[in-house]
C-alpha cells in the first residue's frame, strides 16, 4: 500500500521536486486526509503549532527550511518532526517513505 502524503510548501520548486519523489517512490500525493506524512516547509509563524497537531494524531512530519535559520529547524523537532535543511530534502523523504 502506497503512502499518501500532504506536501504543505510555497515554494514551486521544491513542492514539483517534492511530488516527483513522492510519485518515484510508490506514494500517493493528496490534499486531503488520512495522510501518513506531511512535508512541511518552515518559515510560518504557526508552523511549530501545526507539527504538534499533526504529531498527536499519529502523523509522520518531515520539515524542511533554510540551513541558515537553525531556530526553525530546532523548533520543529521540538515539535516532534523530522526536519532537514533544504539541502536534504531529497533524501530524507525517500527514507522517509521507504519505512
Amino acid at each position: 500500500m502506497s503512502k499518501r502524503v500532504l506536501v504543505e510548501t510555497r515554494d514551486l520548486f521544491f513542492r514539483g521536486k517534492i511530488q516527483e519523489i513522492i510519485r518515484a517512490c510508490g506514494g500517493e500525493v493528496t490534499r486531503n486526509e488520512p495522510y501518513e506524512l506531511v512535508v512541511i516547509e518552515l518559515g510560518k509563524v504557526d508552523s511549530p503549532a501545526r507539527i504538534r497537531g499533526l504529531v498527536e494524531r499519529g502523523v509522520a512530519v518531515l520539515a524542511f527550511g533554510s540551513h541558515l535559520n537553525a531556530e526553525q529547524l530546532r523548533d520543529a523537532r521540538a515539535a516532534g518532526a523530522r526536519a532537514v535543511p533544504n539541502s536534504e530534502i531529497e533524501s530524507a523523504l525517500r527514507a522517509q517513505l521507504k519505512v
